[in-house]
C-alpha cells in the first residue's frame, strides 16, 4: 500500500506510459490524496518543490491506492486517471 506524506509535493506525477502528468501541489495525508497540478508554470513547479505551494481548483486529485511507487523526484501511478 502506497502511503502518501506532505513530502510528496513537488514531485512529478508520470503515468502508465511514462508521461508527465503534473506536479504534486497539495497531499492530504489524512485522507491520502494527492492534488496535482496539471500545467504548472516554471516559478510554479519550483515554489511546489520548496514546500510552499497549495492546491488550486483545477488540481487533479489522485488517491493514494491509484499511485504504484513513489521515487525522490516522482510518483507513478498504476493505471490510467
Amino acid at each position: 500500500m502506497t502511503v502518501l506524506s506532505t513530502q510528496d509535493e513537488g514531485k512529478v506525477l508520470i503515468d502508465i506510459e511514462g508521461e508527465e502528468i503534473g506536479v504534486v501541489t497539495a497531499v492530504d495525508p489524512e485522507e491520502q490524496v494527492a492534488f496535482v497540478d496539471p500545467e504548472p508554470s516554471v516559478a510554479n513547479s519550483v515554489i511546489q518543490g520548496l514546500g510552499f505551494g497549495d492546491a488550486g481548483e483545477d488540481d487533479i486529485e489522485v488517491p493514494a491506492d491509484s499511485v504504484a511507487t513513489i521515487t525522490d523526484t516522482e510518483l507513478r501511478v498504476a493505471r490510467d486517471l
